[in-house]
């Protein structure tokens, strides 16, 4: 059974920083893109950032580019969104998922204020 299960969340104030990590079980994602998603109420769904395991190539959105840094480490099995300079746009339930969509986690809340 593949699993996601992200972790990290939280509420912050404006200008701190929030780590944000994603562990997978059921399958490795070495060979995978993994993406980070995150959603506000009311909202579309938008693609926040994203890593080629194999080559470790990243691609950030605009609005976190800068400030967020998306990480793996292939021993453990896991992927992590380092969230600094943190603003109240950035509040909303973050996903983990593979980049095609094809596996997703429940999701992480970080609220900033």
């Amino acid at each position: 059974h593949v699993q996601l299960v992200e972790s990290g969340g939280g509420s912050v104030q404006a200008g701190g920083s929030l780590r944000l990590s994603c562990a997978a079980s059921g399958y490795t994602y070495n060979r995978n893109c993994m993406a980070w998603f995150r959603q506000a109420p009311g909202k579309e769904r938008e693609g926040v950032a994203r890593i080629a395991t194999g080559s470790g190539n990243t691609y950030y959105a605009d609005p976190v580019k800068g400030r967020f840094t998306i990480s793996q480490d292939n021993a453990k099995n896991t992927v992590s969104l380092q969230m600094n300079s943190l603003i109240p746009e950035d509040s909303a339930m973050y996903y983990c998922a593979t980049c095609s969509g094809a596996y997703w986690g429940r999701g992480t809340q970080v609220t900033v204020s």
